[in-house]
């Protein structure tokens, strides 16, 4: 390991309102799947998450029931600490702004600023929020209220919450004295806050306004920490709150080694909050002497289909009810792949089964369950590497070296959706490379083995690296498939990963489905329930008046559901002696083996082999039947009657044999 590779990872520390919701979680996820994927690549990693607890919300709750602040807050750190560990986040510290350290060296930093001339001390008068810990000017308020003469009482700030008036002593930042440094850095620092939309949005809104002195402590309340020098006034929250990124690593205390080995860092935050780590932070940086963050990432808001999550919508989601009915790692892949970060995302339950149901069960599970009951049945159980080729190795080793490197470009700009596109199109290929290479065929004969045992372990060597790239963000999955493989290492290096390892254990017997398809209209039901605190949620429903055009009876959802449709490609095709009207099949439907199907569409197709290399729509789980006494058929192929004319239902080339359709 090199001198200097070390990387610090923050979160924003989170404010104890209450119980999280998904859309809180979102950036501990994010942050720990960037953690986990910097050790993987040999970086000494820190990784800092907690809770900030001082401020006016805090003392006015704990005093309504009868509670000390301390008293008020514990539980709901201990709280907080066990949703991190069901969400198996891989923190290295856990911070309270209340711990002693962090209160002694936030007091030391104030006096500093305030012997720098830094820090004044002046009189406030504003309208406030206590819910943001915020002040607001009249033209920032969403909404005023006024009395009958016209004068203001109050009014609605830009997150919903009351604002109050305030009026009182407090110490003031000089933020305008360093305007023009900060414009500056921005200018030399280019990648110092991402996306590049919230750069704009900060110069534009805030500093080229303006930038006004910010009021640093408050005198109405007593829950904060005391300014050393004056104890009638207690730090600002904002204050207080952005230090504990470095007082984490023991800045301002007798031990400061972390601090020195880490710091900068990368601080990601909630773009609600990317003005306050933007320009407050790094100006406070820059006046104690210190250098600012490598980086301030602003990622977007999981919202719902009506706006933000809330309780008075009904439409809060919180992570456990997903973990403990779906399983960790598909809500860790699902908020990491189905939302762009740095973007607003909407989370739909319908979206959420789909991504467990084709991407988790169909594409990877699906790919698992073939390869591994294949290297059982026609290999024993052993993996080997031939000097025999195919035709497609070439292509496969490529796409292998090609999403390494695309994953490796995109991790390294907080690119969780696309690393994991970039991981599916692996899947997708090594897919298609069964039924390139259609290892059924091979198996016949012995004068393949060779080559079957390289198309073998082609297909796994491809799962041990969609394995290890899958650790920083579903780690229980990768220890599955690195356990049906047959592997020891409970983890591999992202680092060194290439293709052409060398198997030395037996796999084991094939287990169970790593991801099990879902009843789409249960599930969605279930979600929305849960979503609406436990009532039940009417389903859609088509007004009787609605005429369709059907021959055979209304069925209900539930009846579709039990039947299987699977992609199958034509792998032989010939007529049945003795019938003018039977064509029999051999089809690559995602088996270990191919299936036979007798279809009666022969006087449709007079040039039976115009069918071979098709793919082709069947019903999987029909009960098999025997026909003309000595065929077994395994299903049905589905086609279209118009007219005297028949056609077979094909479906894109490039999808998989034995995908399902739903």
């Amino acid at each position: 390991m090199t001198e200097n590779k070390t990387f610090y990872i923050t979160t924003p520390i989170y404010y104890p309102s209450g119980k999280l919701h998904l859309g809180s979680s979102y950036t501990t996820i994010a942050c720990d799947v960037l953690a986990r994927y910097k050790r993987l690549m040999g970086f000494d990693t820190f990784y800092l998450t907690g809770l900030d607890e001082h401020g006016m919300k805090i003392q006015r709750k704990a005093e309504e029931l009868g509670l000390t602040p301390k008293e008020y807050l514990d539980p709901m750190a201990e709280d907080v600490k066990a949703l991190w560990k069901k969400l198996d986040i891989s923190y290295d510290k856990f911070i309270r702004t209340t711990d002693t350290y962090h209160e002694e060296a936030v007091a030391k930093a104030f006096e500093q600023l305030l012997a720098q001339d830094d820090i004044y001390l002046g009189k406030y008068a504003g309208w406030y929020s206590v819910s943001d810990e915020e002040f607001f000017t009249e033209t920032q308020l969403e909404e005023v209220y006024r009395d009958e003469n016209g004068v203001i009482t109050g009014g609605i700030a830009p997150s919903g919450h009351e604002v109050e008036w305030v009026e009182e002593e407090t110490y003031f930042f000089r933020m305008g004295k360093y305007a023009d440094w900060l414009l500056d850095y921005y200018e030399t620092h280019p990648d110092f806050i991402q996306p590049e939309i919230r750069k704009n949005e900060m110069i534009n809104n805030f500093i080229k306004p303006g930038l006004e002195d910010l009021a640093l402590t408050r005198t109405s309340f007593t829950w904060g920490i005391p300014v050393p020098s004056n104890p009638k006034h207690v730090v600002y929250v904002w204050f207080d709150a952005l230090l504990n990124y470095i007082t984490a690593l023991g800045y301002n205390s007798e031990d400061d080694s972390n601090f020195k080995k880490f710091w900068p860092g990368i601080n990601m935050v909630g773009k609600e909050i990317v003005r306050f780590h933007t320009i407050y932070w790094p100006i406070m940086l820059h006046a104690l002497g210190l250098p600012a963050p490598k980086k301030v990432f602003g990622h977007g808001w999981l919202l719902m289909k009506d706006g933000k999550m809330s309780k008075s919508k009904g439409n809060v989601v919180y992570p456990e009810m997903l973990i403990e009915r779906y399983g960790l790692d598909a809500v860790r892949y699902y908020l990491m792949r189905a939302i762009s970060f740095g973007q607003d995302g909407i989370f739909t339950p319908e979206d959420f089964v789909g991504r467990i149901n084709f991407d988790l069960a169909n594409d990877l599970g699906n790919l698992l369950n073939r390869t591994v009951s294949m290297i059982n049945k026609y290999n024993d159980g052993r993996i080997e590497a031939t000097t025999a080729t195919t035709e497609f190795d070439g292509s496969l080793e490529e796409v292998v070296t090609d999403t390494v490197a695309h994953f490796h470009e995109a991790m390294d700009k907080f690119e969780f959706n696309v690393a994991l596109a970039d991981v599916w199109t692996l899947i997708a290929r090594t897919n298609k490379y069964i039924d390139e290479t259609a290892p059924w065929v091979l198996a016949k004969s012995a004068d393949d083995k060779a080559k079957l045992n390289n198309v073998l372990y082609h297909l796994a060597e491809n799962l041990r690296v969609v394995a290890t790239l899958l650790q920083p963000f579903m780690r229980a999955t990768s220890g599955k498939i690195f356990t049906q493989l047959g592997l020891s290492e409970t983890s591999f290096s992202i680092e060194e990963l290439a293709f052409g390892y060398d198997f030395v254990n037996p796999v084991v017997a094939k287990g169970e489905p790593i991801f099990p398809r879902l009843d789409v209209e249960e599930e969605v039901a279930y979600i929305k329930e849960q979503m609406s605190g436990g009532k039940t949620v009417e389903k859609e429903w088509i007004p009787e008046d609605v005429e369709l055009n059907l021959t055979l009876p209304e069925i209900k959802f539930d009846d579709f559901e039990k039947i299987e449709l699977k992609v199958a490609e034509v792998l032989e095709v010939e007529r049945v002696e003795g019938s003018d009207k039977l064509l029999r099949f051999k089809l690559d439907a995602g088996d270990s083996e191919p299936r036979q199907i007798l279809s009666g569409i022969a006087q449709f197709y007079p040039n039976e082999q115009e069918l071979v290399g098709k793919k082709l729509q069947i019903v999987a789980n029909l009960k098999p039947r025997k026909m003309m006494k000595k065929y077994v058929s395994q299903g049905m192929i589905l086609s279209a009657e118009f007219g005297n004319e028949l056609r077979v239902l094909t479906v894109d080339k490039d999808i998989p044999a034995g995908s399902l359709i739903g």
